[in-house]
């Protein structure tokens, strides 16, 4: 597990170092052969409009959200509702289903950036109903 926490925090620094705009795709997308040979890391940069949310939906992969500017608002079904501000972390599991993904303002916007940790060749995500 260590490993896969040294390859995390190599990767953010990596991501967070070369990314400092707004990228139109994956920031960056690399294969983690010490997880298994169909496990790769997704890592996006995600800009959230004021008042902008996302309907329901499961990643089926571990996402680590870690927010960049503004404050949004995470819950995955089940859980406690968490608002985050900058500098702020937010974990869903494969199994959890996120319920809300909201930024937190109506007036500011907010980003973020999202490691997703998934099996390759399986969609990023997939919307559910509640």
């Amino acid at each position: 597990m260590t490993k896969l926490f040294n390859t995390l925090l190599a990767l953010t620094v990596f991501a967070v170092t070369t990314s400092l705009h707004a990228a139109d795709g994956p920031l960056l997308n690399f294969p983690l052969p010490a997880l298994g040979d169909d496990k790769e890391v997704l890592v996006l940069e995600i800009d959230m409009e004021p008042g902008q949310s996302s309907p329901p939906h499961r990643h089926n992969a571990h996402v680590f959200v870690y927010v960049l500017e503004g404050v949004v608002n995470m819950q995955v079904a089940g859980g406690e509702l968490q608002t985050l501000s900058v500098g702020e972390m937010f974990y869903e599991n494969p199994d959890d289903i996120h319920a809300v993904s909201a930024n937190a303002s109506d007036t500011e916007p907010a980003r973020i950036l999202v490691h997703i940790i998934k099996t390759v060749g399986v969609p990023v995500s997939q919307q559910v109903s509640q």
